[in-house]
C-alpha cells in the first residue's frame, strides 16, 4: 500500500463529510471499514480516543505510520489507500491516549484470516450474480405465522467432514449436500449456528468477533453467498443464529478498542458477563447500538439472510442475569429491567420487519417476559417468534420418566395450554439439549432399546403436531447415541441399521404431513386450532386432541399413548361422523415400530364419548403417536 492520498483523490459519495451528515444509521457497513474502489481501498473506523490511527497491512510491510487516517468531529478516522487490492490483510495501528499501541482487527471487517491468525481481509461483497429473486419474492408474500416452518439446526463444522484430510467442506460443497438432504426430509429452513467469525471452535460461534464476516473456516464471502443463493433456489431458506447479548475479551477484538471502554460498560457490574467470561454491548451508547443494528441489517441486505435467530435475550433483558444482589447495578427507575437493551431489541425488530418483507426474528428468551412476539406498536418487543423454553423443559422432563411413573405427570404435557398463545412459539429441541453430559436425545428415553426408539419416536410425533413451529438439531433425525462433538461430525453409518433409519423416515413424513396439512399450521398461534378430547386419563395414560384449520373445515384427531402398554378398542369421541383414516402412525414397521394400527382407519360409530355423539374405537399402538383424518360420511 501506498501513503493516504489527500481527500480530493477520495470517491466523493463516500468521503466521511457525508458519513458525518444524515446517513442511514442502521447501514454504516455501507461507509465504515474497509471499501475497495478501483483506484484503492477506503478505509474507516470508529476510535474516538486515540491521539492515532493508522492501516498496517500486507501493502506496508506491517509498518504504523505509513498509511495515516485522519480524525473527524465524529470519532471516525478515514483515508483513502492508493494501489490496495481486495484481499489485502490489514489491521488498524491504534494510539492510546496513555502512548501505548494496540493492534485491532477491523469491527467492520466483510472477511478474515484462517484462525489462529486475526487480520482482517480486504473483500468486494457486491460482486456476487443473485440468482433467487423467486424466493425473495415468495419469502415477501408470506405469512410465516400461517405458513409451515420446520427448521433443521446445524453446525457447518461438524454436520459432515471430508475424507480427504482437509478439516472442512468449504460453504459451496456444503450447499449441495445440505440441500439434497433438507429438501429429502422435507424441512423448510436451515439454521446455521453462528458463522460469524470467531476465534474459537469450542465456542460454536457464539463468542464472536467478526459481525460482518462469514468464518473463514468454510470459504470466502463468495462461497457463503453461494450457500445462501442455492438454498434459496431449492427453496430453503436459511436463519442465522446471532449473537448481540455479549462478545469475548480477545486483544484483536472489540474489548478496549481504542484503549478504552468503547462498546462495553466500564463498569463490570454492567460491562461482564460471568456465566461466559464474556463483555457485555453498551447498548445505550448510541454508536454501539447502531453498530449491532447495522451488523443485524447487513445480513438480510448482502447475504440474503431471512431471519435471525437472537441468542441469550433473557440475559439481555435483565441487569441481575446470573448475578447475586449488589453484583448488578438497578436502572434508573430501581428496577431490574435492562431499559437501554430492551429500546435496542424494539429497534433491531422495527428495522428488520420494515427493511425487509418476510425476514423472521426469534428470541431464545427463557423467562415469562411479556410479549416478547408481540409488535413493537402494541408494547411488545417485535419478534416474530419466541423459542418455548416451557414446552422443551417440561416435555422433556416427562419423557425421561419410566412409564410407570408418567400417569402422575400428565400436567407437563397439559399445561402448556395454559399459555399456549400467549406468544407466537417455536418448539425447539436445539443443539443445548445434547451437550455437557445431558446425553443425546434418545439416549435420555427410558425404558429398554425398544423402548428408547419408541419414546424417541413419540417425541418427535409430539412435537410435530403440538401447535408451534419446528425446530430439531442435526443428528437427533437419526437418534444419534452420542453427544453432539464440535470436533466431529454426525454419526452416519447409523443409518445402515433400521431402527435408526426408521427415526429418519419418520422426520421425514412428519415434516410431509406438516407441510401439507394446514390444519398443523396455518393456526399454531390461534386458539381456534386446538380441541382437547382426553387430557386427564390418568389410568391409561392416554391423550387426545384435535388440530383444524381456523374454520374447522379439515380437522386432524392426533392420539397419544404415553406407556408401553397397547390399548386395544380404546374409544374416543368425534365431531363428526364418518370413516377416520390413519395418516400417520409412529410405531409403523417402517419406522421400525411394532407395527400395532388400525388397517388404514377406522368407521366413527354412534356412540357418544368425551361429549360427543360420535366415536371411534382404536387401537392405541404403545408409546405413540396416531394421526387420522375424516373422510366420507358414516358407514352405510
Amino acid at each position: 500500500m501506498s501513503q493516504a492520498v489527500q481527500s480530493r483523490q477520495e470517491p466523493a459519495e463516500e468521503t466521511m463529510s457525508t458519513f458525518d451528515q444524515d446517513v442511514d444509521r442502521s447501514t454504516l457497513y455501507r461507509y465504515m471499514g474497509a471499501h475497495p474502489f478501483p483506484e484503492g481501498v477506503r478505509f474507516a473506523v470508529w476510535a474516538p480516543n486515540a491521539t492515532e490511527v493508522s492501516v498496517i497491512s500486507d501493502g506496508n510491510g506491517w509498518s504504523r505510520g505509513k498509511d495515516m487516517l485522519q480524525p473527524s468531529e465524529s470519532g471516525v478516522w478515514s483515508g483513502f489507500i492508493q494501489g490496495a487490492v481486495p484481499g489485502t490483510r490489514y489491521k488498524y495501528a491504534i494510539r492510546s491516549k496513555n502512548g501505548y499501541y494496540i493492534e485491532k482487527s477491523d469491527p467492520f471487517a466483510f472477511a478474515t484470516e484462517h484462525r489462529p491468525n486475526t487480520a482482517s481481509v480486504t473483500w468486494n461483497i457486491r460482486g456476487f450474480d443473485w440468482q433467487d429473486d423467486d424466493w425473495i419474492q415468495r419469502r415477501a408474500e408470506t405469512d410465516w405465522l400461517q405458513a409451515p416452518v420446520s427448521v433443521y439446526e446445524l453446525h457447518p463444522g461438524s454436520w459432515k467432514r471430508p475424507e480427504d484430510g482437509r478439516e472442512f467442506f468449504n460453504y459451496r460443497e456444503l450447499a449441495h449436500q445440505i440441500g439434497d438432504y433438507v429438501a429429502e426430509m422435507g424441512y423448510t429452513h436451515v439454521q446455521l449456528m453462528p458463522i460469524t467469525e470467531h476465534p474459537f471452535d469450542g465456542s460454536w460461534g457464539y463468542q464472536t468477533t467478526g459481525y460482518f464476516a462469514p468464518t473463514s473456516r468454510f470459504g470466502s464471502p463468495d462461497d457463503f453467498q453461494y450457500f445462501v443463493d442455492h438454498l434459496h433456489q431449492r427453496n430453503i431458506g436459511v436463519l442465522l443464529d446471532w449473537v448481540p447479548g455479549h462478545f469475548p475479551t480477545d486483544g484483536h477484538g472489540l474489548a478496549e478498542f481504542d484503549g478504552t471502554k468503547l462498546y462495553e460498560h466500564a463498569d463490570p457490574r454492567k460491562g461482564f458477563h460471568p456465566d461466559w467470561n464474556t463483555l457485555i454491548f453498551n447498548y445505550g451508547r448510541r454508536e454501539v447500538s447502531e453498530f449491532l443494528l447495522s451488523s443485524a441489517r447487513f445480513w438480510c441486505d448482502v447475504y440474503h439472510i431471512d431471519g435471525l435467530r437472537v441468542d441469550a435475550v433473557a440475559s439481555m433483558l435483565y441487569l441481575d442475569y446470573s448475578r447475586k444482589e449488589g453484583e448488578w447495578i438497578p436502572n434508573e427507575h430501581g428496577g431490574r429491567e435492562n431499559l437501554e437493551a430492551i429500546e435496542f431489541l424494539k429497534d433491531f425488530n422495527t428495522v428488520m420487519h420494515r427493511e425487509f418483507p418476510g425476514v423472521v426474528t426469534v428470541a431464545e428468551e427463557s423467562t415469562d417476559w411479556p410479549g416478547v412476539s408481540r409488535p413493537v406498536y402494541d408494547g411488545g418487543l417485535g419478534f416474530t417468534m419466541k423459542w418455548d423454553m416451557g414446552w422443551m423443559n417440561d416435555t422433556l422432563r416427562f419423557m425421561r420418566r419410566d412409564a410407570v411413573h408418567r400417569s402422575w405427570h400428565l400436567n407437563d404435557l397439559t399445561f402448556r395450554s395454559v399459555y399456549a398463545y400467549t406468544e407466537n412459539f417455536m418448539l425447539p429441541l436445539s443443539h443445548d439439549e445434547v451437550v455437557h453430559g445431558k446425553k443425546s436425545l434418545v439416549g435420555q428415553m427410558p425404558g429398554d432399546q425398544w423402548q428408547q426408539f419408541a419414546n424417541l419416536r413419540l417425541l418427535y410425533g409430539m412435537q410435530f403436531l403440538a401447535p408451534g413451529k419446528k425446530l430439531m438439531f442435526m443428528g437427533d433425525e437419526i437418534a444419534q447415541w452420542v453427544e453432539w462433538n464440535h470436533d466431529g461430525e454426525i454419526d452416519w453409518k447409523l443409518r445402515l441399521f433400521e431402527t435408526h433409519e426408521g427415526v429418519r423416515n419418520l422426520i421425514r413424513d412428519l415434516n410431509y404431513l406438516y407441510v401439507n396439512q394446514e390444519a398443523l399450521h396455518t393456526t399454531d398461534f390461534s386458539h381456534n386450532g386446538f380441541q382437547w378430547i382426553v387430557g386427564d386419563d390418568h389410568t391409561n395414560c392416554v391423550m387426545a386432541y384435535i388440530r383444524q384449520t381456523e374454520d374447522a373445515s379439515e380437522q386432524l384427531l392426533v392420539v397419544c399413548n404415553l406407556t408401553p402398554t397397547p390399548r386395544h378398542d380404546y374409544r374416543i369421541g368425534v365431531t363428526a361422523p364418518g370413516y377416520y383414516r390413519e395418516l400417520l402412525n409412529t410405531d409403523a414397521a417402517c419406522y421400525s415400530g411394532s407395527g400395532i394400527g388400525n388397517n388404514g382407519g377406522v368407521y366413527s360409530q354412534p356412540n357418544s364419548c368425551h361429549g360427543r355423539d360420535q366415536s371411534v374405537p382404536l387401537q392405541v399402538p404403545p408409546l405413540s403417536v396416531s394421526v387420522f383424518e375424516r373422510v366420507g360420511g358414516a358407514r352405510s
